[in-house]
């Protein structure tokens, strides 16, 4: 009762090279190395934690300082053995680099290096952690680790190599540890639990080996900490959960069927049952997005390997599959990745339950909004034109049609006209739909039962006319007076459309200046602007021999009210064109020339200049004096 308590990392450390779990190809190399005696004088290991980098640091030192060595198989024993062992060997040094990293540390180690082996072959030094270094201590130990004096051997053992100084390594041999699977982790800990008498079940294995990341001591402690539960049942996958806080498969799978099948009110109430038994948001997201990489999986990869990259079992694996039938991959991809950015918002937040539950929220809306297979149907009948038609209370007020003159000569109008549905005729594929025109009267009543509209045609490309309005429109967004001016003058617009507008500059010089700084931010604002969207593309380019030269046309002042346009008179049996007086014609002919005047006025005077003077001219608001 009054012996010490060990560990049981500590009790079943390997004292062998056979011993130690994985790492074949460093326990040969080591092996060889001794058989052969071709022992350097500084070794490097490296590798994640618990991988056995200090142990086989040990184990290679009483190898080699055995009384009966070097030898592959030590005697354990032996004075020095037991020794080194129990960490009390004068001539093997081991160092905790994280707390000696200090220059006048290392001088301290040169200053010993000098004296021989007291009861040894060989002065050992073992330095643990050695990226924690200090610069100037790794500086003197240089010359020291690449021409030691006879009989003294240096390991180095690190988690982080890339911060180890490349003079350092380029004097030592570099064995590189690899993460333990996961195959030979369960063994030991079954090896472990046999020996210790621990009723542990074998998925309960598999669990403490899948947390481990691969490191053996990490998952010898969780087996010592779960042996305190040993009872009349088995510790099974359950007990592993709570002692960690993790949530069970059958909990994350009813929180994921609820999002996979969009139910959020369902999906939040079984949030609020998890987070009530004591979960972290955290770690609920956490052990959620490790479920949905498992669905990932599933859905993608064979079933002869899936038990290998889940560690799950058969009716885990058939509950996934049958879940993965019901979401499509690139959703499943879309919902970790929504949940590691909720991950990263929790650990910032103050208020973690309020996020978690937006996650929640949010995920289970995103797989309905996400169906690829929904939007390529919705997509397909958009572009056959099978759209289901739209019922409406009322028809609005269209405008008259223009009428072809033999339709004049044969119609005769009505004083009440019954509104008729347009009906669309197509000759070929290749040639757009064109509306016949239909009859409509000035007077329309309403209708609950009216006819349902048809689909509308598809949008025609925009020609000349509409990138010249769309042109003068951008230019009066641009708010910088320099800016417009040069564009005005050495511009022009090639494409301008929601999602690329693409410009020309005349002369390389002005497309250097407008490519970068703030021109080229003052015309993606007024794209964004006439567009009313964000970080719009914008091209500028030279131009080529095939773009259209398109002048921009002004678009009317805002502080100026446009005329409202006149109402068309009602169609007469008899008389078929509207009479206007003579006071109207003269009015309408005063303000069509005074226009022309003045712009045809401004277009000479433009003339008589450069275009540099122009664009002066024009960015100061100043004139020219003969």
């Amino acid at each position: 009762m009054n012996e010490k308590y060990i560990p049981l990392y500590r009790k079943y450390r390997p004292q062998k090279l056979e011993e130690v779990v994985g790492q074949e190809h460093i326990k040969k190399a080591l092996k060889n190395a001794i058989e052969l005696n071709k022992i350097s004088h500084a070794y490097l290991f490296t590798g994640p934690r618990g991988t056995g980098k200090t142990s086989t640091a040990r184990i290679f030192a009483k190898s080699l300082n055995c009384k009966e060595g070097p030898t592959i198989a030590p005697c354990g024993v032996c004075e020095n053995c037991i020794d080194i062992t129990n960490s009390t060997q004068m001539d093997v040094i081991e160092i905790d680099a994280a707390s000696n990293r200090k220059v006048e540390d290392a001088q301290n180690i040169l200053e010993k290096v000098m004296y021989a082996p007291v009861n040894s072959r060989y002065k050992i030094y073992i330095i643990d952690e050695v990226h924690m270094l200090s610069t100037t201590a790794f500086n003197a130990l240089l010359k020291t680790l690449e021409e030691p004096p006879k009989n003294v051997i240096f390991i180095l053992a690190t988690t982080e190599v890339h911060k180890v100084l490349d003079t350092i390594k380029s004097r030592c041999q570099r064995f590189d540890f690899k993460r333990i699977t996961t195959d030979d982790i369960v063994k030991h800990l079954r090896y472990i639990a046999d020996n210790e008498k621990i009723n542990i079940t074998d998925d309960a294995l598999f669990t403490i080996a899948k947390n481990s990341a691969g490191g053996m001591r990490d998952s010898i402690a969780l087996l010592d900490q779960l042996s305190v539960l040993d009872g009349d049942e088995a510790i099974s996958t359950d007990d592993i959960n709570n002692l960690l806080g993790r949530l069970s498969f059958d909990t994350l799978n009813s929180l994921a069927d609820k999002i996979v099948n969009s139910k959020p009110q369902e999906a939040i109430e079984e949030l609020e049952n998890i987070y009530n038994s004591g979960n972290e948001p955290v770690q609920i997201l956490t052990n959620l997005m490790d479920y949905l990489k498992n669905l990932l999986i599933v859905k993608n990869c064979r079933k002869e390997i899936v038990f290998e990259l889940t560690q799950a079992n058969d009716a885990q694996v058939k509950a996934l599959t049958a879940q993965s039938e019901n979401i499509e991959t690139h959703q499943i991809v879309f919902l970790i990745d929504k949940c590691s950015e909720y991950i990263k918002e929790l650990k910032l937040t103050n208020n973690p339950r309020l996020w978690l539950e937006v996650a929640i929220i949010d995920l289970a809306n995103l797989t309905e909004n996400t169906s690829l297979l929904e939007l390529q149907n919705r997509i397909a009948r958009l572009e056959s034109g099978n759209v289901q038609p739209v019922k409406v209370s009322a028809y609005k007020t269209a405008p008259a049609p223009v009428m072809k003159p033999e339709m004049q000569r044969t119609e005769h109008a009505k004083p009440d006209i019954v509104l008729q549905k347009t009906e669309e005729v197509s000759n070929s594929q290749d040639k757009p739909k064109e509306a016949v025109p239909a009859v409509v009267s000035h007077k329309v009543e309403k209708n609950d039962d009216a006819d349902d509209f048809s689909p509308m045609p598809k949008s025609k490309h925009s020609d000349g006319a509409d990138i010249s309005v769309l042109w003068g429109r951008l230019l009066d967004n641009v708010h910088s007076a320099p800016t417009r001016a040069l564009l005005k003058q050495w511009a022009n617009p090639v494409k301008i459309e929601p999602d690329e507008t693409v410009l020309t500059m005349k002369n390389e010089i002005f497309l250097n200046q407008v490519q970068s700084g703030s021109k080229k931010q003052a015309i993606v604002d007024a794209v964004n602007t006439l567009f009313s969207q964000e970080n719009s593309n914008v091209v500028i380019r030279l131009p080529h021999p095939d773009d259209v030269q398109v002048k921009p046309v002004q678009s009317a002042p805002q502080n100026v009210e446009a005329p409202k346009p006149k109402p068309s008179p009602v169609m007469k049996p008899v008389q078929m064109e509207p009479e206007v007086s003579s006071d109207e014609v003269q009015e309408l002919k005063e303000k069509v020339q005074k226009p022309i005047k003045s712009e045809s006025i401004s277009k000479i005077a433009d003339s008589l200049h450069s275009d540099n003077v122009n664009m002066v001219m024009e960015i100061f608001e100043g004139k020219v004096i003969d």
